[in-house]
């Protein structure tokens, strides 16, 4: 989050604002991962189907509205957390960041005739160094109204939860009663609260087994253990689930339906409501001219694709 000036001359005021947006990032999001370690989802070359952003045109009237500070670096500088394929995950040289969300900001810098520079960071640390060292943060973060009171969001996808078990279901895990199986989920998102949290107290509250939630600060790191069977299920975006299972050679499925569909959002200072403006007619731009829809197919996402971005959209808890 963008400090005020005037927050920046207390430094009490400071501190309190970080740690109060630490903590909703903590508390509610969307984000992460599937690159794969330890022979579990690697991406298989998958980083062909980039976007090429020198086939999206400048446009000087949207150009023209960005603010000067950004102008003058002329560099966007994104926050975002490189573990959760298809979304955002590096490349096979282990440093480009690759997927559907870092072509939409590549595409986003190139109508507004700027360079971009996505920069990995851990997830939970995005949202409290927008302003002072991210320009936005691009990262799956589903649109809560926790986050739109301290960020300024910009809807541009929708995705929901999803599960997945070992090809067979070999533990035998059912949604309807996940007490006493081990789950494992990504740390910060919404899978691991409020929806484990909840199923958690239901389980204690009915005097059955709790659920062993494992959080990880990587989806990469949730896939494996999956995949090597030290965790009966995981839970995820849907669209990052969709890609586990087509790059871990068969030994995963899906397992109940997605729900809970949501919009995601480009984060954005809370002080910063023109940079928002400008990023919600940039990307209406892309949806405009084919670009949008085209960098989503390129990754199999398409299933997520919105018809109009909306600035701090009204969504419910």
């Amino acid at each position: 989050m963008q400090i005020s000036r005037s927050l920046l001359s207390n430094p009490a005021l400071k501190a309190a604002t970080v740690l109060a947006v630490s903590a909703l990032a903590l508390t509610a999001c969307t984000n992460a991962s599937e690159t794969g370690t330890g022979g579990a989802a690697a991406p298989s070359g998958s980083a062909a189907a980039s976007f090429d952003p020198s086939t999206v045109q400048k446009d000087d009237a949207l150009a023209a509205m960005v603010p000067e500070a950004i102008k003058t670096k002329g560099t966007l500088t994104v926050g975002s957390d490189t573990s959760y394929a298809p979304a955002e995950f590096l490349g096979t040289d282990g440093q480009t960041a690759v997927g559907y969300d870092v072509d939409i900001a590549k595409a986003i810098g190139a109508a507004l005739g700027l360079k971009v520079q996505v920069q990995t960071a851990e997830f939970t640390g995005i949202l409290p160094a927008l302003g002072p060292k991210y320009d936005l943060g691009i990262s799956s973060f589903t649109i809560n109204p926790e986050r739109l009171a301290a960020v300024n969001m910009v809807s541009y996808y929708k995705a929901g939860t999803g599960w997945a078990v070992q090809k067979g279901n070999p533990k035998k895990v059912s949604l309807d009663d996940l007490c006493g199986k081990s789950v494992g989920v990504q740390t910060g998102t919404i899978q691991e609260d409020p929806d484990l949290s909840g199923r958690n107290k239901k389980c204690t509250a009915e005097g059955k087994q709790p659920i062993n939630i494992v959080t990880l600060k990587t989806q990469t790191d949730i896939t494996t253990r999956l995949v090597n069977g030290s965790i009966d299920a995981m839970a995820a975006d849907s669209p990052i689930v969709g890609y586990a299972l087509t790059q871990t050679g068969g030994q995963l499925e899906k397992l109940g339906e997605v729900y809970d569909a949501a919009p995601q959002g480009i984060a954005v200072a809370k002080s910063d409501k023109a940079l928002a403006d400008v990023i919600q007619k940039t990307v209406t731009k892309l949806m405009e001219d084919g670009s949008y829809k085209k960098i989503l197919e390129g990754w199999g996402a398409a299933d997520g694709a919105i018809t109009t971005s909306e600035v701090n959209p009204a969504v419910s808890s």
